[in-house]
């Protein structure tokens, strides 16, 4: 019996949607792992069990891939959180990435990628400012970005000596152990008075 055209279309939307699924969580890995510049196309495709030809028909570009990734994780991170509660989810999410199927590993992303070529710069740059912004309302206070700043450097920064570095002890350090720590200093850079009073 021939399989009704409707039928026929269906299986082949829901094919192409578990092929895309499957090439942005690729592309969010290996992201993650080498960098925006050394993950190739070719890696990508390879991993996601996809041909090359359909990454650039769903996403046009390797950086529009990349700019899908990062909505995906980190855009919708910073829409789905509430402000107070940002820095603390990205810093468990960080703490926990190197899980196998994490499904926000953007700060890793962001981290192996920003500065290392001018393609995928204009999205990590919207990122961050839009992080910055977020945790600036926090304080409340006339140098509420530097404080932002601060904190999102503090953040990049553990999640550079963790993942990439891999420095001991922070790298094996417990998730609870580290937020403990790094949550408690951070209350005081949010209620700290403004450069010049008292």
């Amino acid at each position: 019996m021939e399989e009704a055209p409707d039928s026929q279309a269906g299986e082949r939307r829901r094919d192409a949607g578990a092929t895309r699924q499957r090439l942005l969580e690729a592309a969010r890995d290996l992201f993650a792992e080498r960098g925006y510049e050394k993950a190739t196309v070719r890696d990508i495709a390879e991993r996601a069990g996809a041909n090359q030809a359909l990454l650039f028909r769903y996403f046009g570009s390797k950086q529009g891939l990349l700019t899908e990734v990062v909505a995906r994780g980190g855009l919708e991170q910073l829409r789905a959180t509430p402000p107070e509660e940002l820095f603390e989810t990205a810093l468990r999410s960080m703490l926990t990435s190197s899980a196998t199927g994490t499904a926000d590993r953007s700060l890793e992303v962001y981290l192996r990628s920003i500065g290392r070529g001018d393609e995928a710069a204009g999205t990590l740059r919207e990122l961050g400012g839009q992080y910055q912004s977020a945790l600036a309302a926090l304080s409340g206070a006339k140098d509420g970005a530097l404080r932002a700043d601060l904190a999102m450097a503090w953040l990049l920064g553990i999640g550079l000596m963790r993942t990439v570095v891999a420095r001991e002890p922070l790298a094996s350090a417990d998730p609870d152990t580290v937020c403990r720590l790094v949550l408690d200093t951070l209350d005081h850079l949010w209620s700290a008075p403004e450069s010049g009073t008292e």
